[in-house]
C-alpha cells in the first residue's frame, strides 16, 4: 500500500526506486501509479524527480 501523507511517500518512492527500480516508469508501471499524480504529490513538499540520481530530491 502506498503511503497517503507526502514524507513518507517519498521515503516510501525512493527506497523503492532505489532497491528494485532502474527508472521511473518502470516504478509507476509496475507498481500501479500514475506518474503525474505521484509527482504532483511529492511536489508540494518541494521535492522533483531527479533521472540522473533516480530519486526524488
Amino acid at each position: 500500500m502506498v503511503p497517503k501523507d507526502p514524507v513518507m511517500l517519498l521515503s516510501y518512492v525512493n527506497t523503492k526506486l532505489r532497491d528494485f527500480y532502474s527508472d521511473m516508469e518502470k516504478f509507476c508501471e509496475e507498481e500501479n501509479i500514475e506518474r503525474e499524480e505521484l509527482e504532483g504529490k511529492l511536489k508540494e513538499i518541494d521535492y522533483m524527480y531527479d533521472k540522473e540520481l533516480n530519486q526524488f530530491v
